[in-house]
Order: C-alpha cells, then structure tokens, then sequence
C-alpha cells in the first residue's frame, strides 16, 4: 500500500511537474488563422499569385502557425475597401496599392508611383534605406496599420488605347482608368480619369464606356485579354516607373503575435517583394511576343511632345500635393530629395550602362 501510495504521488508530482514545464513550450507554439483580402482578382498571374506567395511564405518560415487564408476582390469586401477592411479588423491583413487610398491619406501616392518618379530598384532604397517606409509607418498609424512593400511591377506600359495619340490635343475628352497621381495628370491634360478595380476593366474598355486603359505590363495585361479590347498598346508608363504593390496589416493583430512571428511576417514581406519584381521581369518580354505575333496588338511608343507635356504636367501635380498639408510637405520632400541624388548616380550607372548596351 505504502509503495502504491509513493508511486501515485511521485506520478502525480512528475505530471503536475510536466504540465508547469510544458505550460510555455504550448503558449510559444500557439497558431494564428489571418485572413488577407486583396485588391485583385482571385489568383491573377502577378498581383494575386503574389498575394499567395506571401501567405504560403508566411505559412512556411512559421512552420505553420500563422495560417493565411487569401480572398480575392468581391470575395470578402470589394477591392477598393479593403483598406477599411483591415483598419477596422474585419481582416488581418490588406494586398492593394497605396494610391487607391488617396481620398483618405493624400500623400499615399508617394508610395505606391510617382509618374516620372522611381523605379522599383529606386523605390526600394528609399523605402528601406532612405527614410520612406518609416513616414508610410506614420502615415498608416492613424488606422490601426503597419504597411509594408510586398511586391512591385518595374516600370509600367503607358496602356492600351482605342485610337492613335499622335499629339497631346489627342488626350483631350480620353476617357481612361488610371489611378493615383497619373490620374491628376490626365486630367490637366484635357483627358477624364476613371478609377476601376482590375476585374471591371475588361468591359468597361470593350462596351466603350472607357477609351483608354493602363494596368501593368504584358504578363498581366495578356492575362486580363486586352488585346480583344483595344487596338493600340502604347509605351513607356510614364505614370508608374516602379509601382510598389502593399502588404498592410492590422496593428492589433501584428502586436498579438509573439516577437519572432512579427519577424517571419515583416522578412517574408520583403522576399515577396524582391519576388514579385523577379517574376515580372522574366515573364513580360514572353507576353510580349505573344501579343505582338499571335494577337497582332501594335506596340507604339509615345510622341516625345506627349511625354514632355506630361512630365511637365506631373511636376506640377506632385508639387502641388506638397502644399496640402504638413504631412505631405515631409514625404514630398524626403521624396524629391532621394529622386535628386539616384539620378545623379544612375546617369553614370544604370542609365549609361543601357545605354551603352544598346540593342542586342
């Protein structure tokens, strides 16, 4: 009986002891089932495979504790609403750009493109290493998010047009979807912006009730069909040199994780930013020759008087934004400085060397 009793109690210390012992290894290993809604169609070819990208990332340098379901636009909210989405913790995480939220954060715009603005590589080191990713901190920290850069296009097609722009007089009355800044610009160009999430777009440029359209670049642009569309594909994006696609993400929920889950969420945020850019790169020239030899679709360049009348226009919006607010005026200026000193250096490196490379 005593030897029972000995072995009952010793049983019983060493459980209660295990529980004590196991109690933090249960609470580090605690999981987290996130949802991120998206501004782009269900698994689009770039923007919504990067999307899926981030959260099988995630998923995996977590071992699985952070579960991220993705919704495509319309699935949960619609693709303009996910910013409140995600601010008021309907979701856990938000995959747009920061121009679509303009009406609430004017100087947004800074950090998704800037017609005549950055490139990706430009973008980045402004982002990382030049003080712009903590004013867009700032800027989101009213509404409860933390962005991130989570992707980026490369520099953009000008778009897809239903008549020749041989001259600026050609802009007046286009009725094109374009958002952001470039948007601004068209305007003062006699031209109508129209702002339309990716899956409209289609429709609207085949029935007519748009003459014009931008997207990204051929890779996306051959997967949306514009080909049927609209006759002409003009180039370069003037408007979008580097757009940078966002993660955003609720602050309360990034807080509820522990320390080395906020990590995994902020690294692979940065691979699937360098990801998406790779992915860009090496599918655009392919979509190309496709549209170009298959589908027929006539590339043009546009007019340098075009171009300078729009650059000359886009100085004047971005200056302008400056003189909203205070806010504003710091992103602006952090801004044009960073663009000041990388041209400076990319006349005498990227930019030379291209030139120097020529066609091959």
């Amino acid at each position: 009986m005593k030897r029972r009793e000995l072995v009952k109690s010793v049983g019983i210390g060493a459980l209660a002891a295990g529980t004590a012992v196991s109690a933090p290894m249960v609470q580090a290993k605690k999981s987290f089932q996130w949802k991120m809604v998206t501004s782009w169609p269900k698994n689009f070819p770039g923007l919504g495979t990067g999307a899926n990208f981030l959260a099988k990332t995630i998923a995996e340098l977590s071992d699985g504790r952070i579960q991220i379901k993705v919704y495509g636009a319309g699935e949960l909210v619609p693709a303009f609403e996910v910013f409140d989405a995600v601010s008021r913790g309907t979701a856990q995480m938000g995959h747009g750009a920061a121009y679509y939220w303009k009406g609430k954060i004017e100087a947004a715009q800074f950090f998704a493109a800037v017609p005549f603005g950055l490139t990706a590589q430009e973008m980045n080191s402004w982002l990382y290493h030049g003080g712009g990713l903590e004013l867009w901190q700032e800027a989101y920290e009213p509404f409860d998010l933390i962005p991130t850069a989570a992707g980026n296009s490369g520099v953009q097609m000008a778009g897809w047009f239903n008549k020749a722009i041989d001259s600026v007089s050609d802009l007046k009355g286009l009725k094109m979807r374009i958002p952001g800044l470039g948007g601004e610009v068209l305007r003062r160009a006699g031209g109508t912006p129209v702002s339309l999430p990716g899956g409209e777009i289609f429709t609207a440029l085949k029935t007519g009730a748009i003459d014009a359209t931008e997207w990204v670049g051929p890779y996306n642009d051959l997967a949306f069909g514009f080909y049927k569309a609209a006759k002409y594909y003009y180039y370069p994006g003037w408007h979008e040199p580097g757009t940078t696609i966002e993660c955003f993400i609720n602050k309360t929920a990034f807080n509820s994780l522990p320390t080395e889950l906020q990590s995994i969420v902020k690294i692979a945020c940065r691979v699937a930013n360098q990801d998406m850019l790779a992915d860009m790169t090496a599918r655009n020239n392919a979509a190309l020759q496709t549209l170009v030899d298959k589908h027929k679709v006539e590339v043009r360049a546009l007019p340098d008087p075009v171009l300078s009348k729009l650059k000359q226009l886009s100085e004047q919006v971005v200056a302008e934004i400056a003189e909203k607010d205070n806010f504003s005026k710091r992103v602006y200026s952090s801004y044009n400085r960073f663009r000041r000193q990388t041209i400076d250096w990319h006349r005498i490196s990227e930019q030379a060397f291209l030139n120097a490379r020529g066609v091959v």
